[in-house]
């Protein structure tokens, strides 16, 4: 019987008949389309074997004898259920009579996958029966892990429609060998597929995207609006959506949390929204479609972004210029597919699939990616994981150290960098769930109190197998294995810091920060015992003054040599205090040739993740107002040419005088807009405060858009159309003292000049 592999792109499962089956939707590496389905496997949960009899007269209930245990060695039976709805109400019922159910919240079709092993890449044995579709169905094979990296098939989908939504125009189809627009026309338009109506036109479509027979559905808010207008149409035209790879209608769900993420799940098929995956690559001032393309490729839309009204616009080429519109709604497909390959964003989802096991859609879901890599690992050892404590409050997880930062502007000063910081500390200090629980008499005390045992760890063990991976990515450079096993290391802390992970515990994630800050500080003593100055440190990286002006190669020697000692006395003191071996590794960042750490506003103290350096001709701006999104273009103009030529010993105030100038003129007008965020979802949660953005949001009509454009003027905030000229009275004396004169007063006084020389208002004298 042959072997098929394959990546798994979509895990779920029907219930037939009153029977569960897991479906596994995937594409083999030979290029065929698959589905795995399996109706042997079981609902199933444990709980301890002295709450067994608590649900033993439950019906259609099954209790099975293990020799498993839980995390505190108590000996658990298997529970198993008909259906997986089952499962939340034998819990609930479970808990209402004192008991406790273990693992009883896992999603199915991924309980199914952990008990073998299997993430994403998967090896097939069975022989396959062909749908009319041509979809390869496989009925209860053999399945294993294994490794798979097929080419996937993208299809761009994009929908022109009425202002309102209420009718579609055109559907957009860029990708998997197609480039086409279906349009409803009553007359032939050239470079489209012409229907006369609109139900034509979603058939033909849905027809078409079934032939096509793509893995991923992207597009730009493609659940929020192309899919979702998509459904809303067909419901009301009475015409079956089925566009999928086998039968079943598209269903829309939120995440739960922050983000509030729309997703769809189409059978067969995984839908990824461009927005999304570029919000979680890039920062951009807005994520418009327009403002990404231009941003990323150079080009944008066709229809000008700075338009009044491009949905009146988008009609009007409906009525009047048909071809123009085929042009426009092609072009904005082309663009999302286009973003997507440029920045290696599908590329970089696969990845980390692969590594997680989580279908593309999810792979930034942190704590379920922990679950499918721990939890195999975990049973392996014959342990059981206790379920999630929906009712636990977040407690307090302290930070990572500050080091008090010394403001000032100095010459050679070195960066170093301890590579992935808290990784490198669990792999040291053996910091891990279980090895907390069974810690023993001989165990590691962490500075907070938490103790380890020395053994029978899981956490260190894969954060070794995945820095192994990492490297050898990089041999081969792999960029996007590389960078997805780095977010996946580095998610590890914050996992076990959120009340919302299974393993959450306090004294854990505590004891990693507090070897973190240990660390840090002993860094520091040791630089300062060799007569180095200490500037600044945060987390994970150290600031040191260099005591050599020389040229760089004398400072690079300088700062090899100190690091190369600090590396091995901080490694000596851990072997002394805690008996194991170090896995921390102190590297040289880099060397600023200048760099500036500012004062807090209105204080001599130095301000905490904010500094300017200058190394190699180039500036790097951290956490101050240049970089951050919701000051106005004009702070990033001020903030980088007063720093350039401070770093170059040129003379500022000029440079501020001249800007001063033109702002009042009104010359720089169009860089005074703010971009704020519409964090509440809705204008009217706005209650206790209301905040210049939404009051600008508040007098603009129709419907308010997630990111508000405006400026100040004499009248108060005022809302920024775009195609449409600003707002009358600005008030560019607000934007000289709110915005110019803290970034200038934050540099000016390292010169030995004010902010008020540079706008000519007179100095005052003092009396003596």
């Amino acid at each position: 019987m042959p072997i098929y592999t394959g990546f798994i792109l979509q895990p779920t499962y029907r219930v037939r008949e009153g029977q569960p089956v897991v479906q596994l939707f995937g594409r083999l590496e030979s290029g065929e389309a698959f589905l795995v389905e399996d109706d042997r496997f079981r609902p199933y949960f444990f709980t301890p074997r002295e709450h067994a009899d608590r649900i033993a007269a439950a019906p259609d209930v099954e209790i099975e004898d293990t020799a498993l245990c839980d995390l505190e060695g108590r000996p658990v039976v298997r529970v198993v259920v008909p259906i997986p709805a089952a499962v939340p109400r034998l819990r609930e019922a479970l808990a209402a009579a004192g008991g406790e159910a273990l693992s009883a919240d896992i999603r199915f079709p991924y309980l199914y996958r952990i008990d073998r092993g299997i993430r994403a890449g998967v090896a097939i044995d069975g022989t396959p029966e062909t749908l009319p579709s041509g979809l390869l169905r496989f009925h209860d094979p053999g399945l294993e892990p294994a490794e798979c990296r097929p080419a996937l098939r993208i299809l761009s989908l994009d929908l022109e429609t009425t202002p309102d939504a209420s009718q579609i125009y055109s559907v957009a189809l860029v990708g998997a060998g197609a480039e086409e627009v279906h349009l409803v026309a009553r007359e032939r338009v050239p470079g489209a597929f012409v229907y006369d109506d609109e139900r034509r036109l979603l058939a033909a479509a849905e027809t078409r995207i079934r032939e096509l027979d793509p893995d991923l559905l992207v597009g730009w808010n493609v659940v929020d609006f192309d899919l979702a207008v998509w459904s809303r149409r067909a419901d009301a035209l009475r015409l079956p959506a089925h566009l999928g790879r086998v039968e079943g209608t598209t269903r829309f769900q939120q995440d739960r949390g922050f983000t509030r993420q729309s997703r769809a799940e189409i059978p067969g098929r995984v839908v990824l929204d461009g927005i999304a995956l570029v919000r979680d690559a890039l920062r951009l001032e807005d994520y418009r479609l327009d403002t990404v393309a231009r941003a990323v490729l150079g080009h944008g839309k066709l229809i000008d972004h700075d338009a009044p009204d491009a949905a009146a616009e988008i009609s009007r080429l409906y009525r009047e210029d048909p071809k123009a519109l085929v042009e426009y709604n092609k072009e904005d497909a082309r663009l999302v597919l286009q973003i997507l390959e440029h920045e290696g964003l599908v590329d970089l989802a696969i990845e980390r699939s692969l590594l997680s096991g989580m279908p593309l859609d999810r792979v930034g879901a942190s704590i379920a990616s922990f679950d499918m890599l721990y939890l195999p690992e975990l049973h392996r050892r014959g342990i059981v994981a206790p379920s999630v404590h929906s009712d636990r409050k977040t407690e307090l997880v302290t930070g990572g150290a500050l080091l008090e930062p010394q403001p000032g502007v100095y010459a050679n000063v070195a960066v170093f960098d301890f590579k992935s910081l808290y990784p490198s500390l669990i792999r040291t200090f053996n910091l891990d769930p279980l090895a907390h629980a069974r810690a023993d008499g001989d165990a590691i005390t962490a500075p907070n109190g938490a103790r380890f045992a020395r053994h029978d760890a899981i956490l260190p063990q894969l954060i070794e197998r995945f820095m192994e991976s990492r490297n050898e990515a990089r041999r081969r450079g792999d960029r996007h294995a590389d960078q997805a096993i780095k977010i996946m290391m580095n998610a590890f802390f914050g996992v076990l810091g959120a009340a919302s992970c299974r393993f959450f515990d306090p004294e854990i994630a505590n004891a990693i920060t507090g070897f973190g800050q240990q660390i840090l500080h002993w860094t520091r003593d040791i630089f300062e015992a060799d007569g180095v100055r200490v500037l600044y440190g945060d987390t994970d990286s150290i600031f040191a003054k260099l005591s050599t002006d020389a040229a760089s190669a004398a400072a690079e020697a300088e700062a090899a040599q100190l690091r190369a000692r600090a590396e091995q006395t901080l490694s000596e003191r851990i072997r002394t205090e805690y008996g194991v071996e170090p896995r921390l590794e102190l590297e040289l960042e880099r060397i600023f040739d200048r760099i500036l750490l500012p004062q807090v506003r209105g204080g001599p103290r130095g301000s905490k993740k904010r500094y300017a350096g200058w190394s190699d001709g180039k500036l790097e701006i951290v956490g101050l107002e240049s970089v951050r999104r919701d000051w106005p273009a004009i702070a990033r103009r001020l903030q980088e040419g007063m720093l350039e030529r401070l770093f170059s010993d040129r003379d500022i105030l000029p440079f501020v005088r001249e800007l001063v100038q033109r702002l009042r003129a009104g010359e720089l007008d169009r860089e005074l807009v703010y971009a704020k965020r519409v964090r509440k979802g809705s204008l009217d949660r706005y209650t206790a405060t209301t905040p210049p953005h939404i009051q600008a949001a508040r007098k603009l009509a129709g419907v308010v858009p997630p990111v508000v454009r405006y400026v100040i003027t004499r009248v108060g905030p005022e809302p920024v159309v775009p195609g449409r000229a600003l707002p009358a009275q600005i008030d560019h004396a607000y934007y000289v003292e709110h915005v110019l004169r803290p970034i200038a007063d934050a540099i000016l006084p390292h010169t030995g000049r004010d902010f008020d020389e540079a706008i000519g208002k007179p100095h005052q004298l003092g009396l003596f």
